[in-house]
C-alpha cells in the first residue's frame, strides 16, 4: 500500500504521516528532508542554494549523513530547501530515490507513506491513497511561530508569516512539480482541526479506499 500525502508547510503533514505509518505499519519518508539536506549541504559548503549547477551536483551525491544533519529543521535550511526544490535538476536527481523507497519499503513494512509537495502528482501518481492537507496561511504561520518558540527561539510573528507566504509562492508557482492537490486527492483543511480530528478523518478515508485496517 502506498499513501501519498501532500500539502504546504505547517499544514500538519509530518504529524499525520508518522501516526498513519504507525497505525498501518507503513514505512515513512519525509521527502522534504531530502530537499532540506540538499539545501543545508549547499549552505554548509559555502554556496548559494540558487546556484543550480552546484545544487544539482549535491542532489546527485546525497549521503545518509546529510539527511541526519541536526540543522535540517532551521528556518535558514527551510528557505534553502524551497529554493533548491524549484531547480528541475535537483528534483530529477531525487525522484527515483523517492520512487524506489515507495516500491521497496524496508522489510516488514506493509507499504509506504511519503509526505511532501508533489507525491500524488509526480512521485507516486498511482498511489493507493492520495491526501492533501491544507490550512489558512494565518493558521500555518501561527503553528510555525509556536514551534520555533517551543524550540527556544525568539521568532518575530510577522517575519514568520512573510517567510511562509514567500515559500508558498515558490512552491506553487515553480515550473517543475508545483504544489497542488492531485485530481483524485482527499483534501482536508486543518485550520480549525486538532491532530486527533485530522487523524480520525484520514484513517476513515484510508480504510474506505483500501479496505485496510489499522495494524
Amino acid at each position: 500500500m502506498i499513501i501519498a500525502l501532500d500539502g504546504p508547510a505547517a499544514a500538519g503533514k509530518g504529524t499525520l504521516a508518522r501516526r498513519l505509518a504507525a497505525a498501518f505499519n507503513l514505512a515513512h519518508l519525509d521527502t522534504g528532508s531530502l530537499y532540506r539536506a540538499v539545501g543545508r549541504r549547499v549552505i554548509r559548503e559555502g554556496h548559494d542554494p540558487a546556484d543550480a549547477k552546484y545544487s544539482i551536483a549535491v542532489a546527485s551525491d546525497l549521503l545518509p549523513v546529510d539527511i541526519a544533519d541536526p540543522e535540517l529543521r532551521t528556518e535558514q535550511t527551510a528557505r534553502a530547501s524551497s529554493i533548491v526544490a524549484a531547480i528541475p535538476g535537483v528534483r530529477a536527481n531525487l525522484l527515483e530515490w523517492q520512487r524506489n523507497f515507495a516500491r521497496h519499503p524496508p522489510a516488514g513494512a506493509r507499504g509506504a507513506i511519503l509526505d511532501g509537495r508533489d507525491i500524488g502528482t509526480v512521485v507516486c501518481p498511482d498511489a493507493d491513497v492520495k491526501l492533501f492537507l491544507t490550512a489558512s496561511l494565518a493558521a500555518r504561520a501561527e503553528r510555525r511561530f509556536e514551534e520555533l518558540r517551543a524550540k527556544g527561539g525568539d521568532p518575530i510573528r510577522h517575519a514568520v508569516l512573510d517567510e511562509m507566504a514567500s515559500r508558498d509562492r515558490r512552491d506553487s508557482e515553480r515550473d517543475t512539480a508545483p504544489l497542488k492537490p492531485a485530481l483524485d486527492a482527499f483534501v482536508l483543511d486543518t485550520s480549525d482541526l486538532d491532530a486527533d480530528a485530522v487523524f480520525a478523518a484520514v484513517v476513515a478515508h484510508v480504510e474506505y479506499r483500501t479496505g485496510a485496517r489499522r495494524a
